[in-house]
């Protein structure tokens, strides 16, 4: 397999359209199997309950003694390319992901890793806060409702295809099952860290009007994604990250 259209390079990955098909490359020589097999099968199984916009896993194989997960290729540009192609739609666009992000969450997988378990660890084996903000946290989630709906687990603008054979969703690798406020919270911050602020609450806003739930209660789950977020250590989030922990109201 050469690989020669590179369409993005990652601090780890990196994706190639190779003969109509889509190519993530690990980096590493050296990544573990169990990375890449887990990625492997949550895909898998997320593409098992039957969600029509999730390309689908073609096989896995090793290019230059890495290994590669080959996937459906979806031709199209990002969400985000088209928002900023075109700000004067950039609310209909939120509109229109915030309906992606209903569909995922209306759907179940029971085999999928639970986002409450996941979180509970993230924060659990934190460094860079104090024991009394992390127990603050811990019982903050532990008192939150367990659900069992499929979660993205990083929806953004960048990870929706937008083409002329439809929309896709990719990068399913943190896909959890759990409470979709928690994956709402999750979409919220990712729009906050790349500084869009008003469009992470015009999101907000519309998701909460299309489901009937309360601003209010996905704010709560904020605190606590923005604590499993600080176990990824990435220097230009933790300043916002601890400023989201620090206002929290969890008691």
């Amino acid at each position: 397999m050469e690989l020669k259209n590179l369409i993005s390079d990652g601090d780890k990955v990196q994706v190639y359209e190779c003969d109509g098909k889509c190519v993530k490359l690990f980096k590493d020589p050296k990544e573990p199997k169990s990375v890449v097999m887990y990625e492997a099968i949550t895909h898998v199984r997320v593409e098992e309950t039957g969600y029509a916009k999730i390309p689908e896993l073609l096989e896995i194989t090793r290019v230059d003694g890495r290994y590669a997960i080959v996937y459906e290729f979806c031709e199209g540009k990002t969400l985000e390319q088209v928002m900023r192609e075109d700000p004067s739609r950039c609310d209909e666009y939120l509109g229109q992901m915030a309906d992606i992000q209903v569909e995922i969450n209306e759907l179940t997988s029971a085999k999928v890793s639970r986002l409450k378990d996941y979180l509970n660890r993230s924060i659990d084996g934190l460094d860079m806060i104090d024991d009394v903000k992390k127990y603050e946290l811990l019982t903050h989630l532990n008192k939150m409702p367990q659900h069992t709906k499929l979660c993205h687990g990083d929806l953004s603008p960048d990870n929706i295809i937008v083409g002329k054979k439809g929309t896709f969703v990719i990068d399913w690798m943190k896909a959890k099952q759990g409470n979709a406020s928690a994956d709402v919270a999750r979409t919220y911050l990712n729009f906050c860290l790349k500084h869009h602020t008003e469009w992470a609450e015009t999101y907000l806003k519309k998701y909460c009007q299309k489901t009937g739930i309360d601003v209010k209660y996905i704010r709560e789950w904020v605190p606590i994604v923005a604590g499993a977020l600080l176990k990824f250590k990435r220097p230009e989030e933790r300043e916002l990250l601890l400023a989201w922990i620090d206002m929290a109201d969890l008691h």
